[in-house]
């Protein structure tokens, strides 16, 4: 059971670091992730079936991302449409392409494939069980994701990529052209939630393209849940509160799922519980805010 909270919540923070590059860093709320997520999975379930290696499947995967991250800042530099809605339109349209990709079928399970956690669970028989095997695969990943992102924002692109959000004029002064460093950032961004989806089609054993349905609201849980566990703005910090954040989003669902009818909840009810996390989270955050401006 705890093996399972941690798998799900360190698959889940992959694309909870996405989210945090687009929503903290870029200061671009990008609705594509609901498209991107299931675009993952679907590329990683056809790769797979298509007999793909299970590594060029999630490189794949990622690419597929990153496309359908330059499409919606593509149509926000070019024809001026706001964030949201450059990334409703994506996301839409993505919906149409994820079925084209199943050849149009709305699901594909991977039963009798072998994936890349099939690999790792081989290679650790008789040493770990499957589930602890899966456990230290996903920290190995993970962390290692996490210390390519904390790397990449010591750059001078990715300082430039917090300057970004902060001040965009500022940015245009030094003479960086915001519209490509969106391009970027949004790219990347949904290359990690790509990512997180193909690793989720292979935990699950299929791929679905309804996977993605409010997928945004729970990397948005995850980003605000982890700024209550650390307080710091070191980027190290920043990254592994977003980690940590999804690892106790998932829990949180965990308990709703399992332990909520002894309050007569249920699991239709979990998508309430995530919007009123985002909004209490909101208001404590808007409180501290206001409490630190009128100490100053």
């Amino acid at each position: 059971m705890i093996e399972g909270i941690f798998v799900e919540g360190l698959i889940y923070a992959i694309m909870a670091l996405g989210v945090f590059f687009t929503f903290r860093i870029l200061d671009f709320p990008d609705l594509t992730v609901d498209g991107s997520f299931p675009m993952g999975a679907v590329i990683m379930a056809t790769s797979l079936h298509a007999g793909v290696n299970p590594l060029s499947g999630l490189v794949l995967a990622f690419c597929g991302g990153v496309s359908a991250g330059f499409v919606t800042a593509a149509i926000h530099n070019k024809l001026k449409v706001p964030h949201l809605l450059a990334g409703i339109l994506t996301m839409t349209m993505l919906y149409s392409v994820n079925i084209r990709i199943l050849s149009n079928r709305a699901n594909l399970p991977l039963l009798r494939v072998d994936t890349i956690l099939t690999r790792v669970q081989s290679a650790c028989e008789g040493i770990l069980s499957p589930e602890i095997a899966s456990l230290i695969f996903f920290i190995l990943v993970v962390l290692g994701l996490k210390l390519a992102l904390d790397l990449f924002f010591l750059t001078d692109l990715g300082l430039v990529f917090g300057a970004l959000g902060n001040n965009e004029q500022m940015v245009r002064v030094q003479g960086v052209n915001p519209a490509t460093l969106k391009l970027i950032g949004v790219g990347l961004s949904n290359g990690l939630v790509a990512l997180s989806g193909a690793f989720a089609a292979q935990y699950q054993g299929f791929a679905d393209v309804n996977l993605g349905q409010g997928i945004v609201v729970s990397g948005l849980a995850s980003v605000m849940l982890g700024e209550f566990l650390i307080k710091s703005n070191r980027i190290w910090a920043l990254t592994l509160r977003v980690v940590l954040g999804a690892i106790l989003f998932k829990a949180i669902m965990y308990l709703g799922r399992y332990y909520g009818y002894y309050i007569n909840m249920t699991p239709n009810d979990l998508k309430l519980i995530t919007g009123l996390l985002i909004i209490i989270s909101l208001a404590i955050s808007n409180y501290k805010r206001l409490r630190a401006k009128g100490n100053a």
